[in-house]
């Protein structure tokens, strides 16, 4: 916020204030809650409600584009105050108000505002991506807004941010540093809602939906008990890493059969244990299994203490672990966390460490990619009550753990694998900002964890409630084409979360969805062709915000009925002209399936107008599913080129 001398006179029952404002009155001023700041853009056609702190019973008045209203603070200094809703225009002055002080917020904008959330292909910057904007120096857009929130997380909900993001014009300085799918969107908004367009991003790579969610929200998506431990962390930390170090130990015994006292993590566990060639990525020590290794690996360290070092508290510092780990002394849970790019630091109570043989255990659960106990390992030690340090860079051993089914349970307090974490420190804090639209593309981190349609479900009415928003729009990104192509059918994680948004989004009237298995890349997590996934939440928007005659997706099954011929007829809605087999004359991709799994075998289809007909193949076929892999090859559109998503319908 700006501040300047501000005169000002209210003739209905408030004295004429004449405020010169020196530092100290500046510092005493009131102060808004959210992001309304110089440039922002507020929501136009909707009232517009701002709250803040002031002066205990203090009288703030409050101007803009022409409107004032006065209220009193509470005991408290809290106040609100609501203007009435504005069309589209500006720039104006925000004048806010009172004995103690004033502030004048500048250049504010009435038009549209839109939140962009999700993971890091939400996340990837213009600068980064592969199609960048043609000019390398963007002209300044003075009717486009951008505002990027920080990456924080908090165990509770945030009442503002301690730092306030600041909007910025779009142009040179800012857009390269701007989420690209979020910009490109905005961008294409700007050019045919001819109204300023605002752009709020708030993402973070690898963060499951899980951390987005208020404690409402999680409660309404079945996960209540990760909320209930995420506000015990808030209020006992120590007692709540206790509950998480059983809980994980519970999830173990349940997959694995072990009985208590002979689990891998206790001192005397004997695994196929080998020694650890080096503190780096275990897909680097050239063991043929590890090379492409997703999974668990036990690591196990053993040290000795005298009885003096033994006494008292200690230190154990481990280095950077990728992905997740879970962490025992002497077969006692210490903690455990999946961020990657964090050291591990864990505070060991006075008589954990014993005279003699101390063993410690850590469990690394790789998700993706590289993964294990990275060090560097000159900064991995056990530091002890009378100061002295023991490295552990060195004398490790390995055993890969057995595969149990299902996900590891992760704490809630982790950052991007929490439970309200990010909800808490980057939604919570934008307040009353009401909103337009809501562009999400997030999905990556909750492939093989079951429920995602009920937590987006819950997420998308969680959201539109806490911004006041109720028919704000919501565009899906479906998630894009990643890994190797399948050459049989077989269960997917990714066709799983594709499949769940594709009905979160058929079921809600405002959201519309943005298909991708077209510009995907098998061998990169993160394509950088983000300018056609601005393109098509923009028209998600467009069809849901503006009214405009365009489909909200493109071609979206819509229902799948025997044949006469006693094959399958599948009709497509949103299909703009024709459906078309691209450099073929049948659509590839489906899948015919009876109820159990395993029994889905690959079909091709005959295309016509808006229908597919799959031929029968002698036997049943229940259900039929299309793009169900990881790296699906399909090639079926419609004559705008967009592409049909992933998805499973039984047959009527």
């Amino acid at each position: 916020m700006s501040t300047a001398t501000v005169r000002l006179s209210c003739l209905a029952g408030v004295a004429m204030l004449t405020l010169a404002l020196t530092p100290a009155a500046a510092a005493a001023a009131p102060r808004l809650d959210g992001v309304i700041g110089d440039h922002a853009v507020v929501q136009r056609g909707q009232p517009i409600l701002l709250t803040g702190d002031a002066g205990a019973g203090e009288t703030v008045m409050v101007t803009l584009a022409g409107k004032t209203v006065v209220v009193r603070a509470g005991r408290d200094g809290r106040f609100s105050a609501q203007l009435p809703a504005l069309p589209a225009g500006g720039p104006y002055d925000l004048t806010i108000a009172a004995a103690s002080g004033a502030v004048v917020m500048r250049d504010i904008l009435i038009g549209d505002v839109f939140l962009c959330s999700g993971q890091s292909n939400m996340e990837l910057a213009v600068g980064d991506a592969q199609d960048l904007i043609p000019d390398a120096h963007p002209p300044v857009d003075a009717m486009l807004r951008l505002l990027t929130v920080a990456k924080v997380a908090a165990p509770a909900p945030l009442a503002r941010f301690a730092d306030t993001p600041r909007w910025t014009v779009a142009g040179p300085a800012s857009v390269p540093g701007f989420s690209a799918a979020c910009f490109y969107m905005a961008q294409a908004l700007r050019r045919t809602a001819g109204v300023p367009i605002g752009a709020i991003h708030s993402s973070w790579g690898g963060s499951r939906i899980s951390a987005w969610m208020s404690g409402t929200a999680l409660q309404d998506a079945g996960l209540g008990d990760d909320a209930a431990l995420l506000a015990l962390y808030a209020r006992d930390p120590a007692a709540a890493k206790s509950r998480a170090s059983t809980l994980w130990e519970q999830w173990w015994r349940g997959g694995s059969g072990d009985r208590p006292g002979a689990e891998p993590w206790q001192p005397a566990a004997a695994l196929d244990w080998r020694a650890v060639p080096a503190m780096t990525n275990f897909e680097r020590w050239g063991v043929p299994e590890l090379a492409t290794y997703n999974g668990m690996l036990w690591y196990q360290r053993t040290v000795e203490l005298t009885a003096e070092q033994a006494r008292g508290p200690a230190t154990l510092v481990l280095g950077t672990i990728d992905d997740a780990d879970r962490v025992w002394v002497n077969g006692r849970g210490v903690g455990g966390s999946s961020l990657a790019s964090q050291a591990r630091v864990y505070a060991l109570p006075a008589g954990m460490l014993t005279p003699g043989r101390n063993v410690v255990t850590v469990n690394v659960d790789d998700v993706y990619a590289d993964g294990g106990m990275t060090g560097p390992a000159e900064s991995m030690r056990l530091t002890l009550a009378d100061g002295s340090s023991i490295p552990l860079g060195t004398d490790w051993r390995y055993a890969i753990a057995r595969r149990l089914p299902g996900s590891a349970p992760r704490v809630p307090w982790d950052d991007i694998n929490g439970a309200g974490t990010l909800y808490n420190a980057m939604i919570a804090p934008l307040g009353a900002t009401r909103l337009a639209g809501i562009a999400w593309y997030q999905g990556e981190s909750d492939t093989g964890i079951p429920g995602y349609d009920r937590r987006l479900t819950a997420l998308i009415a969680d959201w539109r409630q806490r911004f006041a928003s109720p028919d704000a729009a919501f565009g899906i990104v479906q998630l894009s084409a990643y890994g190797s192509p399948s050459s049989t059918p077989a269960e997917s994680g990714w066709g799983s979360v594709r499949d769940a948004q594709r009905r979160v989004a058929a079921k809600d009237p405002r959201a519309g969805l943005a298909v991708t298995l077209d510009i995907g890349d098998a061998l990169d997590i993160h394509p950088g062709e983000k300018h056609a996934v601005g393109q098509r939440l923009a028209q998600v928007m467009r069809a849901r915000v503006y009214g405009e005659r365009v489909a909200p997706a493109g071609p979206a099954i819509a229902a799948a009925h025997r044949a006469p011929d006693g094959g399958v007829a599948l009709r497509f809605d949103g299909v703009t002209g024709a459906l078309h087999a691209r450099s073929a004359d049948r659509a590839i991709g489906f899948e015919l399936c009876d109820t159990a799994p395993g029994t889905c075998r690959y079909a091709s289809g005959r295309v016509d107008g808006r229908t597919v007909t799959l031929p029968a193949d002698g036997r049943p076929a229940v259900r039929v599913r299309y793009a169900w892999t990881e790296a699906p090859m399909t090639n079926l559109s419609d004559n705008t080129g967009l592409p049909v998503g992933t998805f499973e319908i039984p047959v009527e």
